[in-house]
């Protein structure tokens, strides 16, 4: 991939979803746009998991969907955990 990229990372059912633990994806959009453009990619199983799922930007919970995400930002996609 040339140019800035965002580091995608999926733990528990967003990793089972999309069938992969990371990938990378050009730089340049919103939280909003990235969700709409992985549930082109993996289908409407990751959509699910994304309607209900908490992001990170590199670490810090992301609360402005529209915000432009930092070119060589880390995303991680955390769906509700089970358990106590």
């Amino acid at each position: 991939m040339q140019g800035p990229s965002l580091t995608i990372r999926y733990f528990a059912g967003a990793r089972a979803a999309a069938g992969r633990a990371e990938e990378a994806v050009p730089a340049g959009r919103s939280l909003d746009d990235l969700t709409a453009e992985l549930t082109q990619r993996h289908g409407d199983r990751l959509a699910g998991v994304l309607r209900v799922a908490s992001f990170l930007v590199n670490g810090v919970t992301c609360h402005d969907r529209q915000a432009p995400l930092p070119a060589g930002a880390t995303i991680d996609v955390l769906p509700p955990f089970a358990g106590g």
